[in-house]
């Protein structure tokens, strides 16, 4: 019983050095680049940005109202920048308020203008800052 055990012990240690390199923990900003990727380049462009922050808009509008308020937006956006991206002063954003807010993000977070968003410029703060609104 005690060789069952000590193998069965053996077995359970040694089963995460079995997985996949694959299955390894991304960093945070890898994870956001290849779950917005449509075209798998490596890179996000803002078609690609919009698509999913409409896609997160259209998921965290919960009362059905067109608009995200402060709770549905849940820390995504400071007040001062929500005071920012409200033109209407209403107190929420409607889709295209949001859309206009991560094209601002994605600008800020693309220094180089390519026109595109790599995992080291999504690592910087303006980065971290658009990654927040495609979560």
């Amino acid at each position: 019983m005690t060789l069952n055990r000590t193998l069965l012990l053996a077995a359970l240690l040694a089963a995460p050095l079995a997985l996949p390199v694959s299955a390894e923990a991304k960093p945070k900003a890898d994870r956001t680049i290849a779950a917005v990727d449509t075209d798998a380049d490596g890179t996000i462009d803002l078609a690609e940005v919009k698509a999913a922050a409409g896609a997160v808009f259209d998921k965290l509008e919960k009362d059905a109202d067109g608009t995200l308020d402060t709770k549905e937006l849940q820390g995504r956006v400071s007040r001062k920048d929500m005071k920012a991206a409200d033109p209407d002063n209403d107190g929420t954003l409607d889709k295209a308020e949001y859309l206009a807010l991560v094209e601002a993000r994605f600008k800020a977070a693309n220094p180089d203008n390519d026109g595109t968003v790599d995992a080291k410029e999504i690592r910087t703060p303006a980065g971290k800052a658009l990654a927040r609104l495609l979560k």
